[in-house]
């Protein structure tokens, strides 16, 4: 009997273990490796990965819109794949690397940190096996957390749960956007501006009235309703397949008279694209235009929310381009395994 490894599926943080690559800092993306964007947060402490108009046409429109993103015009071409032999030869640095404990100091003089040659921690073993460099998808990236993170990362912001939305006073330290500037008042206070997709209470209540009024079938999915609690004007205590629920059926319905037009049609777009990529039956030039649509997406959320991209919202990013190697996703995403 022969077997063969065609990739290794696992969360996000697992990746990085399995892979060797990095999966935190400025250069977390494992796809676009070198040539990932990212913004540190000055107060926030915390990178935003942003800058996805060159994922776009060289012709769109957005390309040359400063204002609405970073006050820059983007002529870049969007990241290339990189091969199994270009893994091989950007792990090569590491194979000189001394693990354990560093000699102890007798001068008592300051040493400078070294700089990272490379954000390679070692070469996965895989590439032991003789086909691993030839092939085209390693690693895959899990739908399930992907999805998960990113309704944590709208839920939290929308409803400004403490702790969990992405624009607070440390986010808005991005040097763009000067209506969304802290205003003082006063001599000792700080006022900061409602975006536009803030939500007062009143379409705070109706958005989640829409949810906690949701009634589903036997086996369907975990009574949605129990999670939303209307006194504390939160949602909490969702499983993996109660955000699979609420991003791709409810969150459309949900939002539709809570948010303007330029927060809900960017966000009702995301929806559709997990719809779409969760589907049964896929082509390959339906994806290509998936991927093309998903790219316009990030980019209306771009300017939308500015630090609400966290390196999970980003690979979004990638899913299709996965999905034409890997297939259907429900053969490659993490249900089966968490279950």
């Amino acid at each position: 009997m022969h077997a063969a490894l065609l990739w290794t599926i696992n969360d996000f943080l697992a990746y990085g273990d399995i892979s060797g690559w990095s999966t935190k800092g400025a250069l977390a993306c494992p796809p676009c490796n070198y040539d990932s964007q990212s913004h540190w947060l000055i107060y926030g402490r915390k990178f935003s990965y942003i800058g996805h108009r060159r994922f776009l046409g060289s012709d769109h429109k957005f390309r040359k819109q400063k204002k609405s993103f970073d006050e820059n015009v983007d002529i870049r071409l969007a990241p290339i794949t990189v091969s199994g032999g270009e893994i091989m030869l950007q792990t090569d640095v590491v194979n000189d690397h001394v693990f354990g404990k560093k000699k102890v100091n007798l001068t008592n003089k300051r040493e400078r940190r070294e700089e990272a040659l490379t954000v390679w921690k070692k070469r996965s073993i895989f590439f032991f096996l003789p086909y691993w460099e030839e092939h085209v998808l390693h690693h895959n990236l899990d739908v399930m957390h992907i999805e998960k993170n990113v309704v944590s990362n709208i839920i939290g912001t929308l409803l400004n749960l403490d702790g969990k939305t992405k624009d607070n006073l440390k986010a808005r330290h991005m040097g763009i956007r000067s209506e969304l500037h802290l205003e003082k008042v006063g001599n000792d206070q700080t006022c900061m501006p409602d975006a536009c997709f803030h939500m007062n209470a009143s379409e705070n209540d109706g958005f989640l009235q829409v949810l906690k009024g949701v009634r589903v079938p036997d086996g369907y999915s975990s009574n949605i309703s129990h999670c939303v609690k209307l006194k504390e004007r939160k949602i909490s205590g969702m499983k993996s397949h109660d955000n699979h629920i609420l991003m791709q059926q409810l969150f459309p319905i949900a939002i539709c008279g809570s948010l303007p037009t330029i927060v809900s049609r960017p966000l009702i777009d995301l929806s559709c694209f997990f719809r779409k990529i969760y589907s049964k039956v896929l082509k390959v030039e339906e994806l290509g235009a998936i991927e093309k649509r998903i790219a316009v997406t990030l980019c209306e959320l771009e300017r939308v929310f500015p630090p609400f991209f966290t390196v999970m919202v980003h690979l979004v990013m990638h899913l299709a381009s996965k999905a034409k190697v890997a297939g259907l996703v429900q053969y490659h995403w993490m249900y089966p395994i968490k279950r």
